[in-house]
């Protein structure tokens, strides 16, 4: 692992463990637009028709996803480089599994993911290691096993670095991207387009909501 990306997971970590309690008591659940509920119940459907392998919420936070994807016989584990985030997860959702990872690097055998599931978890992993990411998503899923990645989008990329949220100090960057840039590093990783969806902001977002569905063929 490069000093960069250790810098790049270690402020990641760090600020999620600061903020976890109050980020998992301000979204409580995290799928407030009936879109995204929808998106996320075809996902689960793609995932069913294709075989019994599990899915890997990555970025899972809280949990509430990975016990939404249980709920419709999905059977689903949780991965977020936050060990708080893990624990918080673990404690509401005691029947299911979580474990401190990261997407960069999934301590995962080659082909054993009937899905992938990455909702606003890509915005803090920089440029220079989405590849990467991408790459762990081809090597772990079977074929022709979907990945969902949901994002802040834009007409444009930009960047954010926040340093306090919830009142905690944080070393957190936000990265957002065009729907095509995402496409293209996910085709490039040997994945396959399927559809691409953006909705506009809704109540308190500030950004679009891209949602990408691939596959690996």
């Amino acid at each position: 692992m490069s000093d960069s990306t250790a810098d790049f997971l270690q402020t990641t970590r760090s600020s999620y463990d600061a903020i976890a309690k109050d980020y998992a008591s301000r979204f409580p659940d995290g799928l407030f637009h009936p879109l995204d509920r929808q998106l996320v119940s075809a996902f689960a459907e793609l995932v069913t028709a294709n075989g019994p392998a599990p899915v890997a919420d990555l970025g899972s936070g809280p949990g509430h996803v990975t016990a939404r994807l249980h709920a419709m016989d999905v059977p689903a584990f949780g991965v977020d480089v936050s060990p708080a985030l893990v624990a918080l997860a673990r404690e509401a959702h005691p029947q299911l599994r979580f474990h401190v990872g990261s997407m960069t690097s999934l301590d995962l055998p080659d082909a054993t993911l009937g899905g992938i599931l990455a909702l606003y978890s890509t915005i803090h992993v920089p440029d220079d290691h989405l590849p990467a990411a991408f790459a762990e998503f081809h090597r772990t899923l079977v074929p022709g096993g979907p990945v969902l990645l949901g994002f802040q989008s834009g007409p444009e990329s930009g960047h954010l670095h926040l340093a306090e949220r919830f009142g905690h100090q944080i070393d957190l960057d936000y990265y957002w991207r065009t729907p095509e840039q995402v496409m293209a590093l996910l085709t490039e990783a040997g994945l396959e387009p399927v559809a691409t969806v953006v909705r506009e902001p809704d109540e308190e977002e500030t950004r679009p909501r891209a949602f990408l569905l691939a596959r690996k063929p």
